[in-house]
């Protein structure tokens, strides 16, 4: 048994909520906004696509709040965030944006979740982005290890993997064919009952 308490470092979309960008698409029929990190790996060529895109449809900040609202934690979710929580410290690392996660961070009971910032116009215009710090999943899941965590990481996608690495365990939950042919050496479940039997596991 490890004397270093555990944390469990976790993204967001993909993994307790539907993904918000498509999510988007499916309202707007914006097919292109259907792409996330999934598809392109590089997310400021992805995040600078989906910005000319909101320009070219004259989509603003409030019509992107108004869909996420709608939106619901997957199925299971908050129970498994409830009984991380009630054991071991979580904290969920995204790419999304505080000014999009307010509905969604509710409706998980409000867990520590680290984003980054958008940059909006007086008319409400989404103009750029602002990171809270180039690849800052991989840094947290080093910071935390720094701090004497043992660090679970959980991940769906190209822009989790970094932190996967980073981090003591690595697991992927839910990915692609494609992440899961490339990064072979993490394990890839599908379940959240298989996912708590994982990390009770490694906890021990």
């Amino acid at each position: 048994m490890s004397s270093r308490p555990t944390l469990i470092a976790m993204d967001m979309e993909g993994v307790f909520t539907p993904e918000i960008w498509i999510a988007v698409a499916e309202k707007t029929g914006i097919e292109k906004l259907r792409l996330t990190t999934r598809d392109i790996p590089d997310y400021d060529e992805l995040m600078r696509g989906r910005l000319q895109l909101l320009r070219e449809h004259g989509l603003k900040l409030r019509d992107l709040q108004a869909v996420i609202a709608t939106l619901d934690p997957l199925p299971g979710a908050i129970a498994f965030t409830d009984w991380v929580r009630e054991r071991l410290a979580l904290v969920i690392l995204t790419d999304s944006y505080y000014e999009f996660v307010g509905p969604l961070k509710a409706k998980l009971h409000h867990p520590t979740l680290f984003c980054n910032s958008l940059v909006v116009d007086e008319n409400n215009h989404i103009v750029d982005y602002r990171l809270r710090q180039k690849d800052g999943k991989k840094h947290a899941a080093i910071a935390f290890k720094s701090l004497g965590f043992r660090v679970i990481a959980v991940g769906d996608s190209y822009n989790d993997i970094n932190m996967l690495l980073a981090a003591d365990h690595g697991i992927l939950f839910r990915p692609s064919a494609n992440v899961v042919a490339e990064f072979p050496q993490f394990p890839a479940l599908r379940e959240y009952a298989a996912l708590q039997e994982a990390i009770s596991e490694i906890a021990s």
